[in-house]
C-alpha cells in the first residue's frame, strides 16, 4: 500500500501530539489528586490543630481569670472567663464536628469531661468565700485540672500534627509523581524528534538526494533517469512523470 508524504508526516506528528497529550493528561489528573490531598488536609487535621491551639489558648485565659477571682478581682475575672469560656466551646465544636484519626473521638470526649469538671471549680462563687486568696485550693484543685486538661488537647493537637507530617511526606512524593510524566514526556518528544527526524531523512530528504543525484548522471541516450527509490509516494511519481517527459521529448526527436 503506497502512502503519501503527506500521510507520512501527519502520522509522525500525530504520534507525536499524542504522546504529549497522554503525558500532560496524566500530569493534570496527578496534580489534581494533588489539590485533592491538599483540600482534604486541610479541612481535616489543619482545621483540629488550629481548634486545639484555640482551646489552649482559651485555657489560659481562664487560669488568668481563676487568679484574678483568687485576687478579688470578680468583674475582671467572670469578664473573662465568661469570654474565655465561649472561645473554648466554639473551638472544642470545631474539633468534635473534625474527627478523622483514630483515638481521636476518645480524646475529645475525654478533653469534654475534663473541662466541664474544671469548669466547675470556676463556675461556682469564689470571691468572698474561702476560695479567695487560697492558693492551696488554686493548686492543688483547679490548677492540677487546668494541667490534665492542657495534657490532653496537646495529645489531640500531637495526633493530628503527626498525620499532618505523614500526608506532607505522601504529597511529596505524589509531587514528584506528578513531574515525572511530564519529564518522560520531555524525554520521549526528544527521542522521537530523533527518530522523526531519521524517518524524514529516510523517506524524504534521502530519496530526493537519490533523485538529485540520478538528475545530475543522466545521459541523453537513455532518455530516462535511474534513482533507488524503491517508494511509491509523491518522489516516486515524479521520478516516473521525469522520465515519461524524457520519452515524450525522445519521441518528438524522433519525429524531426
Amino acid at each position: 500500500m503506497a502512502f503519501k508524504l503527506k500521510t507520512k508526516l501527519l502520522a509522525g506528528f500525530m504520534l507525536l501530539v499524542s504522546l504529549l497529550i497522554v503525558a500532560g493528561s496524566v500530569s493534570i489528573l496527578e496534580f489534581m489528586k494533588l489539590s485533592t490531598s491538599f483540600t482534604t488536609i486541610l479541612e481535616n487535621n489543619y482545621k483540629s490543630i488550629e481548634a486545639s491551639k484555640t482551646m489552649l489558648e482559651a485555657l489560659e485565659r481562664e487560669d488568668s481569670g481563676i487568679l484574678l477571682l483568687l485576687l478579688g478581682e470578680w468583674e475582671e475575672g467572670r469578664t473573662i472567663l465568661r469570654e474565655s469560656d465561649k472561645l473554648f466551646m466554639k473551638a472544642y465544636t470545631v474539633a468534635k464536628n473534625n474527627i478523622t484519626e483514630e483515638n481521636e473521638a476518645e480524646l475529645i470526649a475525654d478533653i469534654e469531661s475534663k473541662y466541664l469538671q474544671y469548669k466547675e471549680k470556676w463556675a461556682r462563687p469564689i470571691v468572698d468565700t474561702f476560695k479567695e486568696g487560697n492558693i492551696d485550693w488554686y493548686q492543688n484543685n483547679a490548677h492540677q485540672e487546668f494541667i490534665q486538661l492542657k495534657k490532653t488537647i496537646n495529645q489531640l493537637m500531637t495526633i493530628n500534627q503527626e498525620s499532618l507530617y505523614e500526608e506532607a511526606t505522601i504529597l511529596r512524593d505524589n509531587g514528584h509523581r506528578a513531574v515525572m510524566p511530564g519529564i518522560i514526556s520531555l524525554i520521549g518528544a526528544i527521542v522521537f524528534s530523533l527518530l522523526l527526524n531519521f524517518y524524514l531523512n529516510q523517506q524524504f530528504i534521502s530519496p530526493v538526494k537519490e533523485l538529485t543525484k540520478a538528475i545530475k548522471r543522466f545521459n541523453p541516450g537513455d532518455y530516462q533517469v535511474h534513482s533507488k527509490n524503491k517508494s511509491k509516494d509523491e518522489i516516486f511519481q515524479l521520478e516516473v512523470e521525469i522520465n515519461d517527459m524524457l520519452k515524450r521529448i525522445a519521441r518528438k526527436n524522433d519525429t524531426r
